[in-house]
């Protein structure tokens, strides 16, 4: 693909344009999309250069009911896409990351999706044709990473004694009431929302760090964001990973409390990246370059802290995220009630938008996901891990818009590597050589 166009686009502050561009919500296949509509925004059009003027002002995006897809659904109601010049974006609401990876195989032409809030993980799997119909490879770009932090480790009521932290003592509980279990015929059960996904990945983690096999000592299965706290009440699981708002509504009905929240398993972690269809982008790189702008400029937003409960009652609402505000807002300012009596006042771990590069899709952090897998056994054991990374994410992209938008300063001096990152059990990864990161695990597959 050729480097997107570099020439700037030139904004006006016109209301008038700004209304032109107001865009509306159309219908969707039944069953698999919800269509959003956009609300009106004072924010003004774009007049766009023509050289530097979309090739289709359409595209078709997917969001998970979470907190983390605050950045696409932001961008749509605040009018974002429509001043870069995509005055037709749909954002639609998908029931699974299944129903995402299916909707992106079929792309908006065959009444699917364009691109999507997504586990970041998910990109690699459909590249190399893992989890695809007939294990047809559909090629993808990571273009932004949407957030670091705000996932959450959840437990039943029912393991309340155990008081599970990152603690090593109450880890050493773990693996002995998971032992107990396994002797009596019951498995421990927890749930994640996508096989290889990022709430995998944390839940595995976790449960090696405790020296308990996760595809061995315990029932792994897949559950829907939205649907993990039902399933909790039913008592139907221990244990769940998933992404905000679903560990605080847990709290909130007193039907659990939370282990660790993911900034403490690793702070400023990467989460769900902003990712499309290569095709797509190969076909229209200044329609792309328009809405990774967009969504850029809406996670900048959504950072600042008087910008926090006006962006969680919009995602609150029922054709979003479709939960109580007050579900969204306390562990979006930093404050956790862990439901366990261990509280959290303004901490440095909540979800992050924008700050400490939080949107900067690092290469060394998607080289950690690839690897994760790779343990795991998702992803061949010779893979070519930094081939297959260059394949997918686009930093250069990411670089071009934020260049664009005015947000220079914002981008990193290495882009490729944070640095060695560090992990609750004080392991650590080295993004250049993450063959040593997988030989040095005691709990992998085989």
């Amino acid at each position: 693909m050729s480097n997107l166009s570099r020439r700037k686009f030139i904004t006006t502050t016109g209301a008038s344009a700004a209304a032109a561009f107001l865009m509306h919500g159309c219908g969707g296949p039944s069953g698999k999309n919800t269509p959003t509509a956009a609300a009106p925004s004072a924010v003004p059009a774009a007049s766009v250069n023509a050289a530097d003027a979309p090739e289709t002002p359409k595209a078709t995006l997917g969001f998970i009911a979470l907190t983390d897809s605050a950045p696409l659904i932001v961008a749509l109601e605040k009018g974002l896409f429509a001043k870069y010049g995509m005055t037709d974006v749909k954002v639609m609401k998908q029931t699974s990351w299944a129903v995402t990876r299916d909707n992106l195989e079929l792309g908006s032409d065959k009444g699917g999706i364009d691109g999507a809030h997504i586990l970041t993980p998910m990109p690699y799997f459909m590249t190399e044709g893992k989890i695809t119909k007939g294990n047809t490879p559909v090629p993808m770009y990571i273009l932004a990473r949407l957030n670091t932090d705000g996932q959450a480790i959840s437990v039943s009521n029912e393991l309340k004694d155990l008081n599970l932290s990152s603690d090593p003592a109450s880890l050493a509980k773990l693996k002995e009431k998971v032992g107990a279990m396994k002797a009596s015929g019951k498995k421990f059960k927890a749930a994640m929302t996508f096989p290889g996904g990022t709430h995998d990945l944390w839940l595995r983690y976790y449960l090696a760090a405790a020296g308990i096999d996760p595809d061995n000592d315990a029932d792994l299965v897949v559950i829907p964001p939205p649907q993990m706290v039902a399933n909790m009440e039913t008592k139907s699981m221990d244990m769940f990973c998933v992404g905000e708002p679903w560990n605080a509504r847990l709290v909130n009905k007193g039907l659990g409390y939370t282990a660790i929240t993911t900034g403490e398993f690793w702070k400023g972690h990467p989460e769900k990246s902003f990712a499309m269809r290569a095709d797509w982008v190969d076909k229209n790189p200044k329609a792309a370059k328009a809405l990774l702008m967009a969504v850029q400029e809406a996670q900048v937003w959504c950072e600042k802290a008087e910008h926090k409960e006006e962006m969680c009652q919009i995602i609150s609402k029922d054709k979003y995220v479709k939960t109580d505000v007050k579900d969204i807002l306390g562990r979006a300012q930093g404050n956790f009630d862990m439901g366990n009596g261990r509280k959290l006042e303004n901490s440095p771990l909540k979800m992050k938008f924008w700050a400490d590069n939080a949107s900067v899709p690092f290469k060394s952090h998607d080289t950690w996901f690839v690897a994760e897998n790779m343990r795991w056994g998702k992803l061949p054991a010779d893979t070519d891990v930094k081939k297959l990374v260059d394949k997918v994410n686009r930093t250069d992209l990411w670089v071009e818009a934020a260049k664009t938008i005015g947000e220079t300063a914002s981008i990193p001096k290495d882009i490729a590597s944070r640095g060695t990152e560090t992990f609750f059990d004080g392991a650590k990864f080295d993004g250049s050589d993450p063959v040593a990161y997988l030989k040095s695990l005691k709990v992998k597959k085989g």
